[in-house]
């Protein structure tokens, strides 16, 4: 692979020194045009665009495979149960939610190149070992159960959980460095480029979260689980080698990414926070004399063991962490992006496990799923349109203004022709019904398969699981509501809000990227990251709290609720950021 990689780049050397030779008097204008052509592809190719858009591909593909993956072998680990599967995104979540201050200050605080290839290394030898314990786990799991008393498997169970977390925290970390801070630097501050790089990135990531599943699952079902865990295993290898040599020549051929601020001209909050600390300090044991408290001060730091010290000043760059995140001018924005998070209005598990109860079958929801697909990447061209013709800032309104409006017929669904939406089984009187007993209370009267009351997540034992989609393996008989207007307006705004959603995300990103300095990047975007994560356990919650599809229509009025909360704390944003003088976009 190396020498592949090597012959790749010195052939595309080769190309460009040909290219650049005087043409003599008998060559055509045609044949010149020609070449000017291709020499301008293959120095593309060859530059730090292309690099970085190739790296990003197979980082998110072999994302993509791996949380698939993962969420399907910990069902079948533990016989098509859903414990380990929620033990593991809890563990994710809350991960993230503690340690995404931290992470970001260590993207702060060490050279760029060391941190996007401690984080790749950390997040491919993690999957990479994660997969050989579970081919382990897969081939001699009868064996493995009767070593201490099944305490093994327990063991092995733990094992998998923490790797996996572990790969999900250097993923993280190798997103804030490449996606929030390297291609910044590449666009040489250039907020049209950026924009440029921003919606192509997001591109790649909307294609391959529906390819990449695909791909894993078909070697899942025509081979087995172990050949699964090796082609995962595999590309994770080949992944690593491909992505350290381009990112390693992106560092080479952008000069301005080996260069960070100094700390005396551009020093960081949290940096600026940890001198007043030890200024403060120095000047609470000045002395009057000074041997004896020297000797207090050591005797005082003795008595207290490292890892405490250590431990307070984790929860210090933590908080302090938080509180850079809430001074940034664009506080409210990235506020806002995350109470987007809190919403079951998309193609997770819980809106097409809703549609499963609803009779839709699951060769449908995957077409719905593609059709979303699609209206995501028209959201990205939309945001470039956009942000020529109206500026960033204006771009954010008009998007949350578009999602807003679609997300109406999604309001209007819970009231129309077919809605099971059903109050009178909150009632206590009623609370018999709650657990799943079958009752008279939905307000159309076709059969549900296990009962009307069933949650929205059917028995795993039916279903295929993709990274965030459920596609059913048989559509429910007999099942067909008295109308089908309910659950079309539903998918008709999930879909079409896409479009606003994610040309709201990508200029809400931009924004972080532009007005955030160089030397806070890290921090700020690691705490949004763990707001990310906050307001998604919160629509997890949500769900726990009120599980059948007669209030799923709850739900989705709790959903808009947040959606509107974040959009107009990005109008508040947008409102105080109109009162001050604008720098040409």
């Amino acid at each position: 692979m190396l020498k592949i990689c090597r012959t790749y780049l010195f052939l595309l050397s080769g190309f460009k020194q040909c290219i650049i030779l005087q043409p003599n008097a008998h060559t055509s204008n045609k044949s010149l045009k020609t070449l000017y052509l291709i020499g301008s592809a293959l120095i593309y190719l060859k530059g730090p665009k292309f690099l970085i858009y190739v790296s990003g591909a197979l980082s998110m593909w072999g994302d993509r495979m791996w949380h698939f993956a993962i969420s399907v072998f910990l069902i079948e680990l533990y016989g098509h149960n859903l414990l380990l599967t929620g033990i593991f995104g809890l563990v994710v979540a809350g991960s993230v939610l503690l340690l995404g201050a931290l992470i970001g200050d260590w993207v702060d605080r060490n050279p760029r190149n060391k941190v996007a290839h401690a984080s790749l290394f950390i997040q491919n030898i993690s999957v990479t070992i994660c997969s050989i314990v579970l081919m382990l786990v897969f081939s001699y799991k009868k064996w493995i159960e009767e070593i201490w008393d099944g305490w093994l498997t327990v063991v092995c169970y733990t094992v998998v959980i923490v790797l996996a977390d572990v790969a999900n925290l250097a993923s993280t970390a190798l997103t804030i460095a490449i996606q929030r801070d390297w291609i910044v630097v590449i666009t040489g501050y250039n907020r049209g480029h950026l924009a440029g790089m921003n919606a192509t990135m997001r591109r790649i990531d909307q294609v391959t979260n529906i390819l990449a599943p695909l791909a894993v699952g078909q070697v899942m079902t025509l081979a087995s689980n172990v050949v699964g865990c090796g082609f995962i295993l595999g590309w994770n290898l080949v992944s690593l080698i491909v992505e350290f040599i381009f990112l390693s020549r992106v560092y080479r051929i952008v000069p301005a990414l080996s260069v960070k601020p100094p700390a005396m001209e551009h020093q960081s909050y949290l940096k600026k926070k940890r001198e007043r600390k030890r200024s403060q300090g120095n000047k609470r044991f000045k002395p009057m004399k000074y041997n004896e408290s020297t000797s207090l001060h050591l005797q005082e730091i003795s008595r207290i063991p490292v890892c405490l010290h250590r431990l307070r000043g984790l929860l210090s760059t933590c908080w302090e962490g938080w509180r850079a995140y809430y001074r940034q001018p664009v506080f409210l924005a990235g506020l806002g992006l995350a109470f987007l998070y809190t919403t079951v209005l998309g193609f997770d598990c819980i809106t097409t496990g809703y549609a499963y109860t609803q009779g839709i079958s699951g060769s449908l929801l995957s077409i719905l799923m593609g059709v979303s697909a699609v209206a995501g990447l028209l959201g990205t061209v939309l945001f470039t349109k956009l942000r020529k013709a109206c500026g960033l800032v204006n771009t954010g309104v008009i998007s949350s203004v578009l999602h807003l409006v679609c997300l109406m017929l999604c309001l209007c669904s819970v009231f129309a022709p077919g809605s099971p939406m059903d109050l009178s089984i909150l009632n206590m009187g009623n609370a018999s019904d709650v657990g799943g007993m079958t009752g008279g209370h939905q307000k159309h009267g076709y059969p549900l398969r296990g009962g009307s009351n069933q949650p929205l997540l059917p028995d795993r034992s039916s279903i295929h699981w993709t990274n965030n989609t459920v596609l059913f393996e048989n559509a429910p008989a007999g099942t067909e509501p008295e109308s089908y207007v309910s659950i079309i307006l539903l998918f008709l705004g999930v879909i079409t809000a896409r479009v606003g959603l994610w040309s709201f995300d990508l200029t809400v990103t931009q924004l972080l990227q532009e007005t955030i300095c160089e030397s806070e990047r890290g921090v700020v975007n690691g705490v949004q990251s763990s707001m990310n994560y906050l307001m998604d356990l919160l629509h997890f919650i949500m769900v726990i709290s009120v599980p059948q599809p007669q209030h799923f229509g709850i739900l989705v009025i709790i959903s808009i609720l947040f959606i509107f909360t974040g959009h107009t704390m990005y109008f508040l944003y947008a409102r105080k950021v109109k009162r001050k003088p604008q720098t040409p976009s």
